[in-house]
């Protein structure tokens, strides 16, 4: 797990996706099941997760699964490559807001291919929420000690450490 320096100057993907040349890591078929695996010691007590795919390299990023408190804890989590999906290169990422520690935005990804979606450009951007972001000079922090609850989680989400689908969302950063 590596953070975001600088306020945000290697955001998004540390430039992974501008400074390696594209090969697929990974190979996802739409609707079906997978898991990912978070390497490292430094759990900072947990905090908030999210899963997220781009498909223009990077620009933007559209939340597929949430964690929500909790994460990274447990180290493994499945998640189910959505139906509606669109078909071909996309930036798959993995995102953490801890809750000890420096206020960072912690975020890893990886070149994907993706096939049997059913979904245009258009209809993902339109039905999936925007990737939570802050800690990277965007004037939205996230405060020690309290839990990241995203506003627009996402159609697939879990929660951990004491958090519910009925928790306020913080902080309030639009």
């Amino acid at each position: 797990m590596q953070c975001l320096h600088n306020l945000g100057s290697d955001f998004p993907c540390k430039g992974y996706h501008k400074n390696t040349p594209w090969r697929a890591t990974a190979e996802y078929n739409a609707g079906e099941s997978y898991n990912m695996t978070v390497a490292g010691a430094a759990t900072h007590s947990g905090g908030s997760c999210q899963l997220s795919l781009s498909y223009d390299d990077g620009k933007t990023f559209k939340v597929i699964k949430s964690m929500v408190g909790g994460c990274p804890l447990d180290f493994k989590y499945d998640f189910t490559m959505p139906s509606d999906v669109v078909n071909g290169h996309a930036l798959f990422a993995w995102s953490w807001f801890n809750l000890v520690g420096n206020r960072e935005m912690y975020m890893n990804c990886a070149n994907v291919e993706v096939s049997g979606g059913s979904g245009s450009k258009q209809s993902f951007e339109n039905n999936y929420p925007d990737m939570f972001v802050a800690n990277v000079g965007n004037g939205c922090s996230t405060v020690e000690g309290k839990h990241t609850v995203f506003a627009h989680p996402g159609k697939q989400v879990t929660y951990a450490g004491g958090l519910d689908a009925s928790s306020p969302p913080f902080p309030n950063c639009s």
